[in-house]
């Protein structure tokens, strides 16, 4: 296992993150999976004897179930350099102030998130979802406090845009506040619009990059095909409606280059996605979940497996999207004097 340093920190975290929204089964996310106690120990204990040592949740998984799930498997080893990162902005009940990143709401959910994974400290604590009512300053100040208070001991954001990321450095730069280290976004073979702005940003500020829903909601696993109905106990059968397929035709082309260099080389298509992933720039680690311990030990695999310039270019060749003003005026007026921010967009295209 690889071990990454986190965006600007002093902190390691593996190229594989447990994913836990699979823990729970409850509500909505019964359409995800629904791993319970005993199975969860046993996907920990896999993950932690291939090297993971970071392990990923939120507040709003099955309602706090995933959170409680990890404190009951983990027990009292925290103290063997596992790291624990959760995050805080859905709604957690019915009234005007359970959801949203006001300072009331997230020192409430950071104290009942350390209460459920029964623990003293989060190691990274991640707002979940912009919050346009409630003023950056006074989230990115409750994140400062609960730093201070040792409850947290990193922060991080998750599926801000390009403007809500910088608006919110520049204002820990300029009030003197805990700064994110990192971002937790979509970015997939599929989706690749992070590279817009997100990948550069990373780049540019040093923020690490974790990738949620690596595989696209299982999409790029190889179990699904052109012209084929989704296999039995999967999240499109069950109605799970992330991310969003714009060019059906283009996915299945993706997913067809896969599955050829995944037969070339004797490993899962879902191996070389992730591999994908973490050949790319700004990317520190893929959170992988499962619903079973053989769709995890297959991802786990990804860790060992490395592409060839070839295999990349392959895949890069059919994912690649349009570039989108104001790149293209850059493309053509601007490349004598790029960054290496700017590269990692229209380095391809030069």
């Amino acid at each position: 296992m690889e071990y990454r340093q986190l965006g600007r920190s002093g902190l390691k975290v593996s190229t594989i993150t447990l994913g836990t929204m699979t823990m729970g089964g409850k509500g909505n996310f019964a359409k995800v999976g629904n791993v319970g106690p005993d199975e969860a120990r046993r996907q920990i204990d896999m993950c932690l004897d291939a090297g993971v040592n970071l392990i990923d949740t939120a507040n709003v998984y099955s309602n706090g179930a995933s959170e409680e799930i990890i404190g009951e498997a983990l027990g009292g080893r925290r103290k063997g350099g596992v790291l624990l990162a959760t995050k805080a902005r859905f709604a957690m009940g019915e009234g005007p102030n359970d959801r949203g990143l006001s300072r009331y709401h997230l020192i409430r959910e950071c104290e009942a998130s350390l209460k459920r994974l029964q623990t003293d400290v989060i190691d990274l604590y991640q707002v979940h979802e912009w919050d346009g009512l409630t003023p950056l300053e006074e989230t990115l100040e409750a994140l400062d406090t609960l730093v201070r208070q040792g409850k947290v001991r990193y922060i991080g954001c998750s599926n801000y845009s390009g403007w809500h990321l910088m608006k919110a450095l520049g204002i820990s730069e300029r009030e003197y506040r805990q700064r994110f280290i990192s971002q937790q976004i979509h970015y997939t073979l599929e989706a690749r619009e992070a590279e817009y702005e997100l990948i550069p940003i990373a780049l540019d500020q040093g923020l690490g990059v974790l990738v949620w829903s690596p595989l696209a909601g299982g999409l790029l696993s190889g179990k699904h095909r052109r012209n084929q109905a989704a296999p039995e106990g999967t999240r499109q059968l069950a109605g799970w409606m992330e991310p969003p397929i714009r060019d059906e035709n283009r996915l299945w082309t993706i997913v067809e280059t896969l599955a050829s260099i995944a037969e070339n080389r004797n490993v899962s298509a879902a191996q070389v996605a992730l591999a994908w992933l973490l050949g790319r720039p700004a990317v520190t680690s893929v959170v992988i979940g499962g619903r079973t311990e053989t769709h995890l030990a297959d991802n786990l695999g990804a860790a060992d497996l490395k592409l060839t310039p070839e295999e990349r270019t392959s895949l890069d060749q059919v994912s690649t999207l349009p570039v989108l003003y104001p790149y293209w005026h850059q493309l053509q007026t601007a490349k004598d004097r790029l960054s290496i921010a700017d590269l990692s967009l229209l380095g391809p295209h030069i």
